[in-house]
């Protein structure tokens, strides 16, 4: 089991290009742990936001009777990706911010997968 801040290390250092990376309380909303490659990216700011967006959809897989587990998110904008995994227990999620010109999202989701398992 890795602790948030080596989550955190690991993914950086296999996407050095990542915009921000953090480990989040979802109760909370919380980051854990986190790392922004730009100065002025608000990182808690993004955490809380994205904790009501996971917040909300397991609330409808939950009001659509749905036997599914949320896995992940994934966010398009005009010129990033946001991420947002679940760990194994669902008590914590990475949210994971990249540019979209400069990543492959299949190699960004396997990473986060990798990462995410570990995660305690």
């Amino acid at each position: 089991m890795l602790t948030p801040k080596q989550t955190v290390d690991g993914i950086k250092s296999e996407l050095p290009t990542l915009v921000a990376v953090a480990v989040v309380e979802t109760e909370t909303g919380m980051p854990l742990a986190s790392h922004a490659n730009i100065a002025d990216f608000d990182i808690e700011t993004a955490a809380a936001y994205n904790t009501e967006v996971v917040k909300s959809k397991l609330k409808a897989i939950q009001a659509l009777k749905l036997n599914q587990t949320l896995q992940d998110i994934l966010l398009t904008l005009t010129d990033q990706l946001h991420l947002l995994k679940l760990s194994p227990t669902g008590d914590k999620f990475i949210y994971l911010a990249v540019n979209s010109k400069d990543t492959n999202l299949a190699q960004a989701r396997q990473i986060m997968k990798a990462h995410s398992a570990s995660l305690n």
